[in-house]
């Protein structure tokens, strides 16, 4: 890939006892494993909400101009935590004007169980891709030690189990993967003149 196909991915992820954020990091190495790409890592922070809101739209202008984004969260209550659905709610500006469509999209998400309805929040975020009219990339890796280690077995996002507060080394090359598999798309994409 040339300079004049760069790539940036936008990695928009919220994390309360940062194992989360950890699988952000890999997503961020994957990202930056592909020549030419560029991931941005964009933590939401809790202080950037006010009453509630997340007014943020430096950032939101910031990751609008990415050719790509990722969404990472917990998984709380069944869904994504309130801090990332207060960032969801503020993009509906971007909603308004479709500025996201056509885009790629990708997710990830964490839990202390190892069914502790982690893929509802992939389908949220999933919902939230296809509301902006993004394209969204799963995970092409089959369950089990085949290829890349998908060891929960997953397909629509990266889902982790971390009873323990730390990543499993599995769930971290996956991510790893997913970032990488999204740099090769949103490539191959602007190459084709396809976004």
């Amino acid at each position: 890939m040339t300079s004049s196909t760069s790539i940036t991915v936008a990695v928009v992820s919220h994390s309360v006892t940062g194992t989360t954020q950890a699988l952000a990091q890999s997503v961020v190495i994957g990202v930056n494993s592909v020549d030419g790409a560029r991931a941005i890592n964009m933590p939401i922070e809790n202080d950037q909400l006010v009453t509630g809101r997340f007014p943020n739209s430096e950032q939101m202008q910031q990751i609008t101009a990415c050719d790509a984004i990722i969404f990472g969260t917990p998984t709380f209550m069944g869904g994504p935590t309130a801090q990332f659905k207060a960032f969801a709610d503020a993009s509906s500006d971007q909603w308004e004007d479709q500025l996201w469509a056509n885009k790629i999209a990708a997710g990830f998400t964490i839990g202390a169980n190892y069914s502790g309805d982690q893929h509802a929040t992939i389908q949220y975020l999933t919902t939230l891709a296809g509301q902006h009219g993004m394209i969204w990339v799963g995970v092409d890796s089959p369950g089990g030690d085949v290829g890349v280690p998908n060891r929960l077995g997953a397909q629509g996002g990266v889902i982790a189990h971390s009873p323990d507060g730390t990543i499993h080394d599995q769930d971290a090359q996956l991510a790893q993967y997913l970032g990488n598999r999204v740099a090769k798309l949103a490539g191959q994409f602007k190459r084709g003149g396809v976004v």
